[in-house]
């Protein structure tokens, strides 16, 4: 390596270095070899902000990347979180925010003045500083947005009268539009020439007289041709709009399935009043799909920062939903109670029908959810799916089914009930194929969110019937 790279890559390693008064002592690291911060550094920034060392503290934190500054407000504990602020207030800007989990963020805001957070909020784009506010108590919310310049106070009212988990929520004004009638060197002295400009972008935006988009231009496709071309002959007229109001959902869909770096807003009359950056929709993406991972197992955000009154409440409601979709699986096993005491080895078989029937409908749950969350399922292929499912339900039960047949015969000797659980295998493996599709199926026609509700109805369906169909098949046919 030459001494011009060495001088170059010494600053990156200072990065992960922790920084000592103590010329003697070599330098703790701050990360691990995964790139996360040490138990060791944090409490050593804690130790210092206890002993009330905010310089040594500051001195610890202050060449941290902005999110590695957001890791440590995480991992610190929750009564050590508002003294950190306190110490660390300078070191606080937008972008530390920006990348603070929400739970925390709260918390920190609560140690800092509505003026302080009104100046965090003016360094972001729309979209970050929208992500602060939106959190905040009402009065603390006017209180920020009066202490702001009045531009960012109007864009920031515009996209809070968006709903949540909108376009318009997710959006930032900070942007590039120009005249259709443009060539590309009026473009390019526009460029350089207003230093107001966004700096973070990658395509502009091309609009006519009503400001409406009619086009967009790639940087490179704009450095690479001569100044006296007009926009509109380089221009790509073809892009993705994106609706104001649209879900952020199926925005990151859209990102997804057109390969888009960035795309424009528009509001109902079609005017461009913002745009989309891939950024954003990489954390879109991470938080639908975690989102719809714990609601299917009902734990609500899953967030280990969320405070646990209020974890409690969420996880004890799904419990309780539970428990009386339990009592309901109960009242059948109730219902043969006089057959299970003729044949005890029923109540062991039962157990195994039923939590086979579960564990597959959880399988073709999840990947319904996954495929209606993906727009992978539509009206188009609903039947397939349905017939798709249907013959790997049908297929699981046979193969299961009678590899549980032969181990009744050769443990219990009994040819009736070998084949009764064969059929009560086969009978709930169907049901759960069916129901792991049906169900999120249903739920997504009435406008319910499948992630959240389906599994407490398929595991009632797989219980309910895998309990009757063996017991009933035993009763129907005088097993003892």
């Amino acid at each position: 390596m030459s001494e011009r790279e060495n001088d170059i890559a010494e600053p990156t390693d200072a990065l992960h270095e922790m920084p000592s008064a103590d010329s003697e002592h070599q330098p703790e690291p701050s990360h691990d070899e995964d790139d996360r911060l040490t138990p060791d550094f944090v409490d050593a920034v804690i130790e210092q902000v206890e002993a009330g060392d905010v310089e040594a503290a500051r001195s610890l934190v202050e060449p941290l990347h902005p999110a590695d500054i957001a890791d440590l407000f995480e991992l610190a504990p929750k009564d050590q979180r508002e003294p950190l602020a306190t110490a660390l207030a300078d070191l606080l800007d937008g972008d530390v925010l920006a990348e603070m989990n929400d739970w925390v963020r709260e918390q920190v805001l609560e140690a800092l003045s509505n003026e302080q957070v009104a100046d965090l909020a003016s360094e972001l784009d729309t979209d970050d500083a929208v992500a602060i506010i939106e959190d905040m108590d009402l009065e603390d919310q006017r209180e920020v947005l009066r202490a702001m310049e009045p531009d960012d106070r109007a864009a920031i009212e515009e996209a809070l009268s968006y709903p949540e988990e909108s376009a318009g929520r997710l959006m930032q004004r900070e942007l590039i539009a120009v005249p259709e009638h443009w060539n590309v060197g009026n473009v390019l002295d526009y460029l350089r020439g207003n230093g107001d400009l966004t700096t973070d972008f990658w395509e502009v935006f091309v609009v006519d007289h009503a400001h409406h988009p009619v086009g967009t231009c790639k940087l490179s496709w704009i450095l690479r041709s001569q100044r006296d071309v007009p926009v509109a002959q380089v221009m790509q007229e073809e892009q993705t709009l994106i609706p104001v109001d649209m879900d952020q959902e199926e925005v990151a869909l859209r990102f997804q399935k057109y390969a888009l770096i960035s795309a424009a807003v528009v509001d109902t009359s079609g005017r461009l009043v913002g745009m989309i950056t891939v950024d954003d929709i990489v954390h879109i993406i991470q938080e639908e799909a975690g989102e719809d991972a714990l609601r299917l197992s009902g734990a609500g955000d899953g967030d280990i920062n969320e405070p646990l009154p209020s974890a409690i409440r969420t996880r004890m409601w799904w419990l309780l939903v539970n428990l009386g979709t339990a009592i309901l699986a109960a009242s059948v096993i109730g219902a043969f109670s006089g057959t299970i005491e003729k044949l005890v080895a029923l109540s062991a078989l039962m157990t195994i029908v039923s939590g086979m029937g579960g564990n597959a409908a959880t399988q073709t749950m999840a990947v319904t959810v996954r495929a209606l969350a993906t727009n992978q399922l539509t009206a188009s292929n609903t039947w397939r799916m349905i017939a798709r499912e249907w013959w790997i339900a049908l297929s699981n039960g046979l193969v299961l089914g009678g590899l549980m047949a032969a181990g009744c015969q050769l443990y219990y000797h009994d040819t009736g009930l070998s084949v009764i659980l064969l059929a009560a295998m086969i009978i709930n493996s169907l049901n759960a194929g069916l129901a792991g599709v049906l169900i999120p199926l249903g739920l997504e026609r009435l406008k319910i969110d499948p992630a959240v509700t389906s599994t407490i109805f398929v595991t009632t369906m797989t219980d309910c019937m895998g309990f009757f169909a063996l017991l009933g098949l035993a009763t129907l046919f005088g097993v003892h």
